[in-house]
Formats: C-alpha cells, sequence, structure tokens
C-alpha cells in the first residue's frame, strides 16, 4: 500500500515538474511577445497605428530589468551562469529579451505620446525607479509597487487625461465653441485623439504582462529537475 502511495506521488511530482520548462519556455515568452506587438499599437478612426518606443522607454527598461535583479525577483547567477549547457544559457537569454523588449513596449503604452504629459509621466517613472533602486525592497513589495506604478500611469493616461481630449468627430471651430475648456488643453497638452478602444486593448495587454511577471520564476532550477 506504501509503494502505490509512493509511486502515485512520484508520478504527482513528476507531472508538475514536467509543466515547468513548458511554462519558462513556452507560455512566458508567448506572454512577453504578445505585450511586445500590442504595447505600440493604437487604435483611431483611420484604422490601427503602431507607434515605436522613443529612447526614453529603453533606459526606463533597463532600470526596471536592474530592479528585478537587485530585489532578487529574477536571480541573474542562477539564470545566466548557473547551467553548465550553452543551450540553457542561450534559451535563459532569449526569455529576458522578451522580458527587456516587453518592459519597453509597457512603458510606450501608458506613457502619453508627445507634449507635455509626456515628459511629466516619463519623469515619474525615472523618479520612482531610480529611488527603487536606493531601497531595500522584497519581491513582493516590488511587484506591489510595480503594480502600484503601472496602474496610476494607466488612470492618468485612459481615463483623466483621454477625458480632457476633445473628440475627434468635431472640427476646430466647432470644439472650440461647443466646448472650449476640452479643446485648449488637447491643444496646450498636445494630447492625442485616439479611439477609446485603445484604452481596453491597453488595460489587456497591462494585465498580460502583470501575468507573465507574475509567473515568471526567480530561477529555473526546477526545469533542471524536470530535465534531468
Amino acid at each position: 500500500m506504501k509503494q502505490e502511495i509512493e509511486k502515485a506521488n512520484l508520478s504527482q511530482t513528476s507531472e508538475i515538474n514536467k509543466v515547468a520548462p513548458q511554462k519558462v519556455y513556452v507560455l512566458i515568452p508567448f506572454l512577453f511577445l504578445t505585450v511586445t506587438l500590442l504595447g505600440g499599437m493604437r487604435i483611431s478612426d483611420k484604422g490601427f497605428l503602431f507607434l515605436k518606443p522613443d529612447l526614453v522607454f529603453f533606459v526606463l527598461a533597463a532600470f526596471l530589468i536592474a530592479l528585478f535583479f537587485k530585489t532578487n525577483l529574477i536571480s541573474l547567477e542562477d539564470w545566466l551562469f548557473g547551467h553548465s549547457s550553452l543551450l540553457k544559457t542561450v534559451s535563459n537569454l532569449a526569455i529576458l529579451a522578451t522580458l527587456f523588449s516587453a518592459s519597453i513596449q509597457i512603458f510606450n503604452s501608458l506613457t502619453p505620446e508627445n507634449g507635455l504629459a509626456f515628459w511629466i509621466i516619463s519623469f515619474c517613472f525615472f523618479w520612482v525607479l531610480w529611488n527603487n533602486l536606493f531601497l531595500e525592497l522584497s519581491p513582493k513589495k516590488m511587484i506591489r509597487s510595480l503594480v502600484a506604478l503601472f496602474s496610476f500611469a494607466f488612470v492618468t493616461k485612459y481615463i483623466f487625461l483621454a477625458n480632457l481630449t476633445a473628440p475627434t468627430t468635431e472640427t476646430w471651430w466647432q470644439a472650440l465653441l461647443e466646448n472650449p475648456a476640452k479643446q485648449t488643453l488637447t491643444w496646450l497638452l498636445d494630447l492625442p485623439r485616439f479611439s477609446p478602444a485603445t484604452g481596453y486593448l491597453q488595460f489587456f495587454n497591462l494585465a498580460i504582462y502583470l501575468i507573465a511577471l507574475y509567473l515568471f520564476p526567480t530561477s529555473t532550477r526546477e526545469t533542471l529537475t524536470a530535465n534531468s
């Protein structure tokens, strides 16, 4: 009886271990590549637009990855230097590259496209990430801080600033006469006029990014157990 129970436990453990490589090397890169694709997409009356990321987003993404390593949310030693197999190291490096590209596009998604609002939100991102580099944060606190930061940026761009933007269906003179406040703010802040569907798309995109981060393992040692 005991032998049957032990065999059942071993079979369950092996099944669990079989899932780990699929999650790390298939599901997580797929989620990050999806974020990379959707992060630059905007919806307007003319159809879909794809906006390339600004250089500042590369800097912010580099700070964010460094923060992941510092808080031990991702163990750099285990991911890059803890394997004797070159193929495993290259595979892990490719996954980290998808994380970096998705982080670039998440900043592209949450930052206003141009004008004064672009520089204000970019500075807020930079200030928070720079300060966090000098704080002792646990991985859980790091994730909570990141969720709060990205949620605030999303609300600012897609709810607050979107409601200040004049509708695209109106002419400039008609909007100025009927709603001079919105038209003036749209002109002063240089706010882009995108469809409300853009906000829903980027909400979905942000959720995918946070789910992928939640699934992202600190190290890949469990995959080694599955492969051995």
